[in-house]
């Protein structure tokens, strides 16, 4: 599998990792859309949120966790940020692999679509 997140994880391709443990990583995005933007992605391949079943669903509680220390840690906690997961093709998931979005550091746009 050529999967660029998967290669992360393997230490392939370099990133600016802000946390790592034997389930979740978090890196900086290499396209930031806001000052602050960090993804979080499992250690395990998932294509996407849809591909998620009832006995991983404990590691979504986990990857919103880890954004939120996150965010804490990166100054953006106490005037608000956004966490985002993209799913599929028209939802704009562009790397299919699941992966959260923790963005912040300026007020965000109040639309989704």
């Amino acid at each position: 599998m050529d999967c660029v997140f998967c290669r992360i994880v393997a230490g392939e391709i370099p990133s600016d990792i802000l946390y790592q443990d034997d389930e979740i990583v978090a890196f900086r995005d290499i396209n930031p859309q806001a000052p602050v933007h960090v993804l979080v992605i499992p250690t395990e391949h998932i294509a996407s949120l849809s591909d998620v079943t009832g006995e991983q669903s404990g590691l979504l509680g986990r990857m919103a966790a880890v954004a939120n220390r996150l965010a804490k840690s990166e100054g953006i906690a106490e005037k608000g940020y956004r966490i985002a997961v993209n799913c599929g093709d028209q939802g704009g998931q562009l790397v299919p692999h699941l992966h959260i979005h923790l963005l912040g550091g300026r007020q965000l746009s109040g639309k989704l679509g």
